[in-house]
């Protein structure tokens, strides 16, 4: 019997060195700045198609929105790691990046209730149309005391759904 080894995950890409030169904080606060605002933009996108009804739309910018969140999250990780500087070097700028991370965990909140709105709709929708089978598909019979008969599960038809739009 021929056993291969186990495979290993493929390593993550490696992540940039922390810098420690002011110039650089400044170059990587801007890349996050500028990170959250194509993100900012495409959340907003996938929020108004998402309210207008056009999901097929808002599932399009998937796979942008997934690029610009791993570029957020790289660049919010390094700049963790050089806080302490940033607050000695330019607090202006730590103030003015905390001011546009509000803005856009606001933003980003905005979306979340709109998706999770979306979701229970659709949610309530196949439920709805669900029950109206069942109840077609169940025969009305009484038992022998006159009593509505409870349907065993031989009479419950199950619905297909389609996940592709």
């Amino acid at each position: 019997m021929n056993q291969r080894p186990p495979q290993r995950p493929a390593p993550a890409p490696a992540a940039r060195p922390v810098t420690s030169t002011p110039p650089d904080v400044a170059r990587l606060a801007n890349e996050l700045t500028e990170v959250m605002s194509g993100l900012l933009a495409v959340i907003e996108q996938e929020t108004e198609f998402v309210r207008a009804g056009k999901i097929r739309e808002g599932m399009r910018l998937e796979a942008q929105k997934s690029e610009l969140s791993r570029r957020y999250m790289l660049a919010v990780e390094h700049l963790k790691s050089m806080q302490k500087m940033l607050s000695q070097t330019d607090p202006e700028l730590l103030a003015t990046l905390r001011r546009h991370h509000e803005t856009f965990r606001a933003m980003l909140q905005v979306n979340l209730t709109v998706l999770a709105t979306a979701h229970a709709v659709s949610e309530g929708i196949v439920r709805g149309v669900n029950a109206e089978v069942q109840r077609r598909n169940i025969p009305n019979t009484y038992t022998a005391s006159g009593q509505r008969a409870t349907p065993g599960p031989r009479n419950m038809t199950p619905i297909a759904v389609s996940r592709t739009l």
